[in-house]
């Protein structure tokens, strides 16, 4: 599949999010794992959770494992970011993971929510 035909419920992480991301977990217990949720709330309407976890997979979540790297997105959730790239960026204004989200048409000014 090449970039311009991307699934409609595919969500990537860039090379940077998956560096980050196996940091924060080669810290944590064995079997721990980010989830990433889409909630109601936020100054847009919707917000993305992040959260450490010790569970595993169900049917129903899209797992992005790579290089030690390991993400949860639950199916409902995936309806809110598919086509979406998972990104962590550390600039002059901080560190934050952010998401780049072809189905946001609106975000705060904090990356954290968005309107759809």
């Amino acid at each position: 599949m090449t970039d311009a035909a991307i699934a409609p419920t595919e969500v990537t992480l860039s090379d940077r999010a998956v560096k980050r991301v196996a940091r924060i977990l080669s810290k944590e217990p064995d079997g721990t794992v980010l989830r990433i949720a889409v909630a109601g709330g936020g100054c847009s309407g919707f917000q993305y959770e992040y959260n450490l976890v010790q569970e595993t997979p169900t049917d129903d979540d899209l797992v992005l494992s790579r290089d030690g790297a390991t993400v949860l997105i639950d199916s409902m959730s995936v309806e809110f970011m598919g086509g979406a790239e998972i990104d962590y960026v550390d600039d002059l204004i901080g560190q934050s993971f952010q998401i780049k989200n072809p189905n946001a048409v609106a975000s705060c000014g904090c990356g954290t929510s968005f309107a759809v």
